[in-house]
């Protein structure tokens, strides 16, 4: 194995090469004026607590660290969803899973097998930037669809790069489960690697799958910076199986979870470093956040919820909240947010940034946050519904959040039970959910009760688009 400071120097060399492939010196100093450029960066079953600035005691993210103190770091930013497909069309669109059609209590996320995938009714950032003159590219994770009608290229994006799916499916199903997971290798997971709609590698190199989306992302803007871009840079990683490039093996404290994470806070700065050499920093919003919290049914290969309660595939706040950081520099002035925010939230704030009015024939579920991210305002939510498929296990307001279901904290297997009585939570004071105040705060309860009925009253539940199947040979 390598010594941590030849995998140090390894990286740096590699750092050096990608930034002179994608930045030519004649390329120094360019800048473009007009709307601003809008890269989304989104991990796999990242925790909260996974990240240095987040707290984690052993696994290292200078670039994500310095993209902290740099830009924003909010502190209760939630994902719509506790599982992969969901929470990404709640991303993309804005708007609640239970409302696209993107949910379903059979089937939470889409399989290789399935026949569905996003609708083309849906509107997606891409789609509502193009008209704005953007170049659009998805690179990464997708699983919003495989099949041609629902992949990105249908949706709004010019260009995509990316494996459709969870990098755990499409598995070789006579090997034992400990073996497939604990010991991976390439050949155990037959899946796609595409380029727009075309299959170019199966299955898929997953060791340098995260050297590749970053590569793919800097040739993108390097090829579009004449134009305002957006990039959703959607890593199949920290997701089980655990994969990592030669250069990161053995470089973490945490193990090889620790390694897979290191090398996306790589990543981060491979982007970072090209947009601050090209003159792009202070026109281009960088966000990253995560999809949903650890898989921790999954041990050591799976991350931290930090200090909270459960894990991916619960709506307790280990499954639901998430580290976020906002970067843009110039523009956004470094502090410590507090208040809500949620990746729906996303639309409509890029969608104001970009002075583009969204459609008015839908509901949208996201807030614009830009009052906050520049002029330092208080969030404007001030709710959040936390859905586990199409049934409504809590909701937020204010500081205080109630749970009307519960199950497994450790999210598998779901055992999704219904309470005789609803709790309730002050999570600012107690975000680890380990105190009901329902017998000491009715009122609170009664007011959430009448903040969900609100909501409901102009909830239309759309057809689920998960649980459809293609027909087998």
């Amino acid at each position: 194995m390598r010594t941590f400071l030849s995998n140090v120097l390894s990286g740096a060399l590699f750092s050096i090469f990608v930034i002179a492939c994608s930045n030519p010196s004649s390329d120094a100093g360019f800048h473009r004026e007009g709307p601003p450029n809008v890269v989304i960066i989104f991990a796999d079953d990242l925790g909260y607590g996974d990240l240095s600035s987040y707290g984690h005691p052993s696994i290292k993210t200078p670039h994500l660290d310095r993209m902290v103190a740099e830009g924003q770091k909010w502190t209760n930013f939630y994902s719509a969803a506790n599982v992969c497909t969901p929470s990404r069309a709640a991303l993309l669109t804005g708007r609640y899973p239970i409302r696209n059609g993107m949910c379903s209590d059979v089937r939470r996320v889409l399989f290789p097998n399935s026949a569905g995938g996003l609708p083309q009714t849906e509107n997606t950032i891409a789609r509502i930037l193009k008209p704005a003159g953007y170049a659009t590219a998805a690179i990464g994770k997708w699983h919003l669809g495989h099949l041609e009608p629902f992949l990105p290229t249908s949706h709004g994006f010019d260009y995509y790069f990316g494996i459709p799916y969870s990098n755990d499916m499409d598995a070789v199903n006579d090997l034992d489960r400990r073996e497939r997971f604990w010991n991976a290798k390439i050949e155990y997971f037959h899946v796609p690697l595409m380029r727009n709609t075309e299959i170019i590698e199966r299955p898929a190199d997953q060791t340098t799958i995260t050297k590749r989306y970053t590569e793919e992302a800097i040739a993108f803007m390097n090829s579009h910076k004449e134009q305002p871009f957006f990039i959703y840079l959607a890593h199949n990683l920290p997701h089980v199986p655990l994969f990592v490039s030669e250069d990161f093996v053995g470089i973490s404290d945490r193990g090889l979870y620790g390694d897979v994470v290191e090398e996306i806070d790589w990543g981060v700065g491979q982007i970072l470093d090209y947009l601050r050499s090209s003159g792009l920093a202070e026109n281009t919003l960088v966000v990253f956040t995560s999809d949903n919290g650890p898989w921790v049914a999954y041990d050591d290969h799976g991350g931290s919820a930090g200090l909270f309660y459960g894990a991916k595939g619960t709506s307790y706040e280990g499954g639901v909240r998430e580290p976020a950081i906002f970067w843009w520099p110039g523009t956004i002035h470094p502090r410590m947010v507090t208040g809500m925010g949620s990746t729906l939230d996303l639309l409509p704030t890029i969608a104001s940034l970009a002075n583009i009015a969204l459609p008015d024939d839908r509901v949208y579920d996201g807030y614009d946050l830009s009052g906050s991210l520049i002029e330092g305002l208080p969030s404007p939510r001030e709710e959040m519904y936390f859905y586990h498929g199409t049934r409504l296990f809590g909701a937020r307001k204010g500081s205080y959040k109630a749970h009307f279901f519960q199950n497994n904290p450790r999210g598998y297997p779901e055992r999704m039970e219904v309470l005789d009585q609803a709790k309730l939570y002050q999570v600012q004071h107690d975000p680890g959910e380990q105190y009901d105040l329902a017998a000491e705060h009715p009122e609170v309860l009664e007011e959430i009760a009448e903040m969900v009925e609100k909501h409901r009253s102009n909830l239309v539940p759309a057809p689920t688009n998960l649980e459809s199947r293609l027909e087998t040979p």
